[in-house]
C-alpha cells in the first residue's frame, strides 16, 4: 500500500443484503485499486446490526483498520452531496434529495463518484452502487498493469480474497459443517422470503444431480422456514445450520436486527461460505447471494445449475443493471 493510497481514500457504502454488498463492494475496491486510493467499508446502515455500528470489521479481517467515522464530518468529499454527511446512508440521501427515485436503476450515479471518470482531487471519495458494476470500470481495469490479462471473475477474486475473508467464527463453523463429509456435496440455495425462486425447477435439478451421484450430501442454505422443512422432508441426507428463519414475505437483513444481531449476520455467511465449499452448486442468478458463493468458491460453470440460466427476464435484467 502505497502513502498516496493510504491519504486517499474510496468509502465504499452499502444498501441490501450479504450478496449485494459484498459483490458491490468488489466494484468500489478495484476501483481504488485502479485510482491509487484505500477502499475503506462502511457497513453502518443499519442491516445485520443496529444503525451507527459498521458490521464490516466485526464480520471480516479488515485489511485497513482505518475507522470510516473519524470521516463524517469532512467535506473534501466526491461527489459534493456526500461533504458533512459521511455518517449517513444511501436510503437517507436518496430519501432527503430524491424521494421519488428509491428504485431508479440509476441512481446510485448521484451518490457515487463518477465511473467513467473516476479520477478526482478530493482526497476522500465515494463509491455506492446497490448492485455490482464491473462492466462499468472494465476499460479502467484492463489498462492496469495490476489486472492486466485478468478475467472479470479472477479480478473478482482479487478483492474477495483481500477484504473478505470472515472472522474466525464464521471460518470454525464453516470448517466443522463440511469436514468428514463425503465428496462431491451438492449445494443448494433458495430464497424464498421477498424474493422466490421457482421451488419446482429447484427440485428438479436436485433429482437430475441425485440421479447421477446418489450418495451426495446436501446442504441447504434458505431463508424461508416453511422451503426448509418441505425440503428435508422431500429429501434425504441433508444437512442444515441453525439460524433464524423468515416467512413469505420480509428478507431478513431487512427486518431489525435481532438481540443477537452479529451471530445471525455471521449465521449467514456460514451459510454463503459453506455453499462455497461444494463441489456443486443448484441455485439461481437472480439471487447475488448465491452468485457470490459461487465466486468465493470458484466453482466453474460446469458445476453450477443455474434454475434461470435461460430466462430471458431474468438474464436481460442482470444484463441491464450490469451496464446502466
Amino acid at each position: 500500500m502505497t502513502e498516496e493510497s493510504t491519504n486517499r481514500l474510496l468509502l465504499v457504502k452499502a444498501k441490501g443484503g450479504f450478496g449485494n454488498r459484498i459483490l458491490s463492494a468488489v466494484t468500489g475496491i478495484t476501483l481504488a485499486s485502479v485510482t491509487s486510493r484505500t477502499a475503506v467499508i462502511d457497513w453502518r446502515d443499519g442491516d445485520y446490526m443496529p444503525r451507527g455500528v459498521n458490521a464490516y470489521p466485526m464480520l471480516f479481517d479488515d485489511p485497513v483498520g482505518i475507522d470510516v467515522a473519524q470521516f463524517d464530518e469532512r467535506t473534501d468529499v466526491a461527489p459534493p452531496i456526500w461533504r458533512g454527511r459521511l455518517g449517513e446512508y444511501p436510503v437517507d440521501i436518496i430519501e432527503q434529495f430524491f424521494p421519488q427515485d428509491h428504485s431508479n436503476p440509476r441512481i446510485y450515479r448521484k451518490l457515487s463518484v463518477d465511473l467513467a471518470r473516476p479520477q478526482v482531487d478530493e482526497p476522500l471519495a465515494v463509491f455506492w452502487s446497490y448492485l455490482p458494476k464491473p462492466a462499468r470500470i472494465r476499460k479502467h481495469v484492463a489498462h492496469n498493469p495490476r489486472f492486466k490479462s485478468m478475467r472479470p471473475a479472477a479480478v473478482t477474486k482479487v478483492a474477495l480474497d483481500q477484504y473478505f475473508r470472515p472472522n474466525q467464527r464464521v471460518r470454525d463453523e464453516v470448517t466443522a459443517l463440511l469436514s468428514g463429509r463425503r465428496h462431491p456435496i451438492i449445494g443448494v440455495h433458495i430464497r424464498y422470503t421477498d424474493r422466490k425462486v421457482s421451488l419446482r425447477r429447484i427440485m428438479s435439478e436436485v433429482a437430475r444431480l441425485r440421479k447421477k451421484m446418489p450418495d451426495a450430501p446436501i446442504f441447504l442454505a434458505t431463508d424461508n422456514e416453511r422451503v426448509q422443512a418441505i425440503f428435508r422432508a422431500k429429501v434425504d441426507n441433508v444437512f442444515v445450520i441453525e439460524k433464524r428463519l423468515g416467512d413469505d414475505a420480509n428478507s431478513l437483513h431487512e427486518q431489525a436486527p435481532a438481540k443477537n444481531a452479529l451471530h445471525e449476520a455471521e449465521n449467514a455467511l456460514i451459510d454463503m461460505w459453506a455453499l462455497a465449499g461444494c463441489d456443486w452448486i443448484i441455485h439461481s442468478r437472480h439471487s447475488t447471494f448465491s452468485v457470490t458463493a459461487a465466486l468465493i468458491g470458484g466453482i466453474p460453470r460446469a458445476r453450477q445449475r443455474d434454475i434461470d440460466r435461460w430466462n430471458p427476464r431474468v438474464v436481460s435484467k442482470r444484463w441491464i443493471q450490469a451496464w446502466t
